[in-house]
């Protein structure tokens, strides 16, 4: 009878242990099926958090902040970090010199915004048609511009409107006619927006050019064979079938409009006609960096960064009804 119970109790301990090994194995490869992806993606993750979150989640506390005087508010501890509330976002929205800088933003996107796109669309179906010559040599020369960094084209086209060292003043004076000056201040903003047409053409270009390509060319056949023109194709079957991706351009031209700072900021020293606080993203700049305000400049910078949400935002829900086909 014991003999009977030993054995018993074998077989028991034995099937106990043949069943846990494999559902520790399972547990195993569970975890390492579900963990093994979150592992490789936190480098992604933390570099995401330290260079992306924490600076804006700083930046939003900053924006909230103020200094206080103690006293004559001189010497070490004389003036204190305090909770400001809205107050820096009053003053900056209040304030004339950044309502002033969003007004020539919104005049500087109404030059650069439909001009660039435009050409670029133009560009795009040059290259597109059947009677294009040498494709590629025109498609590197339209994008070479956009590889220029913004400073360096700046300083080009800088010396090319200083009108003591313009070939093109030079000509004029030449010929006996007054030389032009873009860099005065009743046309500086056309200069800038000149320099950023220049410049952004090429990138959208290529990107309107590609979604050209990827249209098959039975359909151009097929139009052919109705009897449709090259011009007829283009306006009845490129244009709206890219069209996403014209939207896509826009949206990004609106996005680099909001944050236009280089140019100008290149051109001041050689125009009156550019101060310190011309575009909002100046404004941020002389604020944080030359008055040292840093907590008004992160409330200029947050409202920038909402405002650039918003309209992006706005934009895309207005059109993608009939650039996507999607519903409200």
């Amino acid at each position: 009878m014991s003999a009977n119970l030993v054995q018993a109790t074998a077989n028991a301990t034995r099937t106990l242990a043949s069943g846990s090994a494999p559902r520790s194995r399972r547990g195993r490869r569970w975890r390492h099926r579900v963990l093994t992806p979150y592992a490789m993606l936190a480098p992604g993750i933390v570099l995401f958090v330290l260079f992306m979150m924490l600076p804006i989640v700083y930046t939003i506390y900053l924006s909230f902040q103020k200094l206080q005087a103690k006293g004559l508010g001189l010497g070490k501890g004389s003036r204190t970090q305090v909770f400001a509330g809205l107050d820096n976002y009053t003053a900056a929205l209040t304030d004339p010199e950044f309502v002033g800088s969003v007004v020539r933003v919104f005049l500087y996107g109404l030059i650069v915004i439909p001009i660039m796109l435009g050409l670029a669309l133009l560009f795009a179906l040059l290259l597109d048609s059947a009677r294009a010559r040498a494709r590629g040599f025109s498609r590197v020369t339209i994008f070479l511009p956009y590889a220029v960094p913004a400073v360096i084209s700046s300083l080009l086209w800088g010396f090319l409107y200083l009108p003591g060292v313009s070939p093109i003043a030079y000509v004029f004076t030449s010929l006996g006619l007054p030389a032009p000056n873009p860099l005065s201040p009743d046309v500086v903003i056309f200069a800038v927006a000149n320099i950023a047409i220049w410049g952004g053409v090429g990138f959208n270009m290529i990107v309107i050019y590609t979604s050209l390509r990827a249209i098959p060319t039975d359909v151009y056949e097929a139009a052919r064979i109705d009897g449709a023109s090259e011009a007829q194709i283009a306006m009845r079957i490129k244009i709206p079938i890219v069209l996403p991706a014209l939207i896509m351009t826009a949206l990004f031209s609106i996005i680099a409009t909001l944050q236009v700072f280089a140019e100008p900021m290149v051109l001041k020293p050689l125009s009156n006609g550019i101060s310190s606080t011309w575009t909002p993203l100046m404004k941020v700049y002389r604020d944080a960096f030359t008055r040292g305000d840093i907590y008004s400049a992160a409330a200029t910078s947050v409202i920038i960064a909402v405002a650039t949400f918003a309209l992006s935002f706005l934009f895309l829900h207005f059109v993608q009804r009939r650039a996507f086909g999607q519903e409200d």
